[in-house]
């Protein structure tokens, strides 16, 4: 078990519970995610309720699952009607990286279809967990607790001013003069996060109020937690039940159902939950806010104890697969379809994915290319049709790539321990470290395949590009020495950054920052340079944007959806609400400029570019632009919650499949690599390593996005 604490060293757990979180410490998380990839679990279920997690709207739980290596099935205690900006963006960035989700009643799954565009197949209904107690009269507790001849009411859980507990005390008087007799219990203590911020003023409210009905000695407030021995002779002893809870937009209450379980009569206002429940004459439902109809329902159930006495037998037989076993088997097997589908992912079932139109063909990730390429040193640069070519040897910007996409299928495949992957992700980073001139704190890029380097040091951009993979590798990667080493190789190769001047550079590293600050080793000189190059893009573009060239540059030239990138992950990061407006607007309007006359993808040709003053070169197109654009988009969803972003990011994709100016796939299917660019006729036949890392890396990353998972083909 994984505690999430609101106070820190505040409690003592059991032993069952191994890690503890800090609510508001976004590296606790961290430290926790990688704790469980350790462990070997085979799936992290998370309880979800708004007001648990620290970070706006609970925003610092994205970080975790981000980083868990195993399927998230996520329990939704709470799904809104009408989520705020920063509600809504966090709601559908859980559903993205969960596999499945469940809910406690029929309305939030309504919610989650309505409002996040969630499909059925992956929403699962089970009902709240109730404890299995035999059907019994409320006198052999009323005995227990000293309460013979008094007729009970009761409403339990934390204290706060939701419950409408006062309309419950104003029914009182009304109730008293039918049913002398007639005691209200109000058991719990207040809620912890109100005590800190007003005290017990809540309370007393209500104590005062009682006290100004002339009612207070028919009201009894145990301002106190109970074991769950007590709080089972509490309800035993309840003949009515009040949950008179003032916003119908609950669609859980815990309370509700473990005293409907237990086989008590309600009296309830009518929030979703208890409609749900309590229909068909299982319990009664009175309008919210109104006393008098409070002490009619009450009333008439003690006027009537027959007609309550059945009420209480239909619901307890009605209940009765909601008892904790019947519950735990449900997850039980929704835990085993799971487990099941990551199995059927490493072994390579051949299910279709669909992502969108031309995406309907595609049929999984398919590693052959990326092996044939790849030999003792690295990965090779280029390939003649699809045999590799030696004579141009290695480059680091291939192996970077490589290693991304390493960390992507081990991180986006979570559970999965592909041998394959573990062997080409150490054989990669091997080669960045050899890289490295640690003199210098440069990357070398260009290799011969007699494994001489031919330069002393690579460009401010092959350097970017390392520098981004080795703080993906601190964070994602499957095995602990490969992300020690990557944390040595970012400490000792990300100060060179500060004095480049390419801005795709200023982006890489940016992207690399923002991968390592996951991880424990976040350090001070990490986040001084991620200010100082977020500053140098930001003033990039004031410099050069008008209202109709709103980007960084006088032209739009390769990976150009890098720099939007950066600046979305890096706002959304720190935060930085500059950062994350122009990195959106700047993105919306590059998948414009990008989009052709029947809406897919056409990015900007590299036999000329798109300058301000001049028209927009259509070819060559180039893999490693869509790939981009993919990712781009995906943090855009992830940043904003705007789904049409995940619509973006297809259309980009849909360009390797076959739906771009030519109508020629660039995807080899058969191979499993990508070819290296459409001219203006034909595509080129040559599949480099570039452009099928491109392919590989933005099928990962869209499958990820568009869960669930696709199946992964590593043989």
């Amino acid at each position: 078990m994984v505690a999430v604490n609101d106070h820190q060293n505040a409690y003592r757990y059991p032993p069952r519970v191994e890690i503890e979180v800090d609510q508001h410490d976004p590296a606790s998380y961290a430290i926790a995610a990688e704790r469980l990839n350790e462990s070997g679990a085979d799936i992290l279920c998370v309880q979800h309720e708004f007001g648990i997690y620290g970070g706006p709207a609970g925003s610092h739980l994205l970080g975790f699952l981000d980083a868990v290596a195993m399927p998230v099935v996520t329990t939704l205690h709470t799904v809104l009607p009408e989520p705020d900006a920063h509600q809504r963006r966090v709601m559908d960035a859980i559903i993205a990286r969960s596999s499945r989700l469940v809910v406690m009643a029929d309305k939030a799954a309504d919610l989650l279809s309505a409002n996040h565009g969630v499909k059925d197949s992956m929403i699962d209904i089970v009902p709240h967990g109730i404890p299995d107690v035999p059907f019994e009269s409320s006198d052999m507790f009323k005995d227990d607790l000293d309460l013979q001849g008094r007729s009970v009411l009761l409403t339990y859980g934390l204290l706060g001013p939701g419950k409408g507990i006062e309309h419950a005390i104003r029914a009182m008087p009304e109730i008293i003069r039918r049913h002398p007799e007639v005691l209200y219990i109000i058991l719990g203590a207040t809620h912890p996060n109100l005590l800190e911020r007003e005290g017990e003023a809540y309370r007393e409210s209500l104590e005062d109020l009682a006290d100004g009905l002339g009612v207070a000695d028919h009201v009894a407030f145990e301002n106190r937690f109970v074991t769950a021995d007590e709080l089972a002779r509490f309800i035993g002893a309840t003949d009515v039940y009040l949950t008179p809870y003032l916003n119908e937009a609950q669609v859980t209450s815990g309370t509700l159902a473990h005293v409907f379980g237990a086989g008590r009569a309600i009296v309830s206002t009518p929030y979703w939950h208890a409609r749900e429940l309590l229909g068909e004459d299982l319990g009664v439902l009175v309008p919210f806010q109104n006393s008098s109809a409070i002490a009619d329902g009450v009333c008439g159930l003690l006027d009537e104890p027959e007609r309550a006495d059945g009420m209480r037998r239909n619901a307890y037989e009605q209940s009765r697969s909601s008892v904790w076993s019947e519950v735990a088997a449900q997850y039980m097997e929704i835990f085993d379809e799971v487990a099941e589908q990551k199995l059927v992912e490493a072994n390579g079932a051949a299910d279709l994915v669909k992502f969108g139109s031309a995406t309907e063909n595609f049929s999984g990730l398919k590693l052959d290319h990326l092996k044939r390429l790849t030999d003792d040193t690295g990965i090779l640069q280029h390939a003649i049709y699809n045999v590799p070519n030696y004579r141009e040897g290695y480059c680091i910007d291939d192996n970077a790539r490589a290693f991304i996409l390493c960390n992507r299928i081990e991180a986006y495949f979570p559970g999965m321990r592909i041998p394959e992957v573990d062997m080409l992700a150490t054989r990669y980073l091997a080669f960045i470290a050899a890289a490295l001139d640690e003199s210098t704190g440069r990357f070398r890029n260009f290799m011969n395949h007699e494994r001489r380097w031919l330069e002393p040091f690579g460009s401010e951009d092959s350097h970017g590009r390392a520098v981004w993979a080795v703080g993906m590798g601190a964070s994602q990667s499957a095995d602990s020495g490969r992300r020690k080493l990557s944390a040595q190789l970012f400490e000792n190769s990300i100060s060179a950054v500060t004095q480049f001047t390419s801005p795709r550079a200023w982006a890489f590293a940016l992207l690399g920052i923002h991968e390592y600050e996951l991880t424990r080793n976040s350090s001070q000189k990490a986040r001084a340079i991620r200010e100082l190059l977020n500053e140098k893009l930001l003033n990039l573009w004031k410099l050069c944007s008008e209202p109709d060239w709103p980007w960084f540059e006088s032209h739009v030239t390769y990976e150009n959806a890098r720099m939007c990138q950066a600046l979305i992950v890096t706002g959304a990061a720190i935060p930085d609400s500059r950062s994350l407006e122009i990195g959106l607007s700047s993105l919306a309007w590059l998948c414009d400029q990008h989009r052709m006359h029947d809406g897919n993808f056409q990015p900007t040709g590299t036999n000329g570019f798109h300058h301000r003053d001049g028209e927009r070169a259509v070819f060559d197109q180039q893999p490693v632009e869509a790939q981009a654009m993919v990712s781009a988009c995906i943090e855009a969803f992830r940043a904003s919650g705007e789904r049409t972003w995940l619509d973006e990011a297809s259309r980009a994709f849909d360009w390797f499949l076959g739906a771009n100016e030519l109508g020629i796939p660039l995807h080899d299917a058969t191979s499993g690599g990508c070819r290296d660019g459409l001219h203006c006729d034909r595509a080129n036949e040559n599949q480099g390593a570039e452009s099928t890392l491109a392919f590989l890396i933005a099928a990962t990353e869209i499958t990820a996005a568009k869960r669930p998972l696709s199946h992964i083909h590593a043989s």
